[in-house]
């Protein structure tokens, strides 16, 4: 006997994209429904999964912009500016480094064949 079509309630809506924006993986997001396949809660939660997702990034990205451009977190504003592909790049300056001293080493000859 086929067991009955899933009917996703909005209980379980709302679970699967908090669970989505958390980062859970899938496989466990569908046990903690009640589904057994990860396959199942993509046919029937694939608008919870992208959304939750993507507005969990959206707000962690408007939280971290706003970090950036207050000033008062340096490593917030570097983030930012490194995903955009800046990098810090210091001028070229020519040094001139000594070489390393010049060692000499005296090898002992030894005499074995005269008697």
């Amino acid at each position: 006997m086929p067991r009955p079509r899933l009917q996703p309630s909005d209980e379980q809506r709302r679970m699967v994209k908090t669970l989505s924006a958390l980062g859970i993986p899938q496989k466990q997001i569908a046990r903690q429904v009640g589904i057994r396949s990860d396959k199942t809660l993509r046919k029937h939660f694939r608008e919870e999964l992208d959304r939750g997702e993507t507005e969990a990034n959206t707000k962690v990205a408007q939280t971290l912009f706003g970090m950036a451009i207050s000033g008062q977190h340096p490593a917030a504003t570097f983030f930012w500016l490194s995903r955009s592909g800046w990098r810090d790049r210091r001028p070229f300056e020519r040094t001139t480094i000594a070489p390393p001293p010049f060692v000499v080493a005296k090898e002992e000859v030894s005499s074995h064949g005269s008697s």
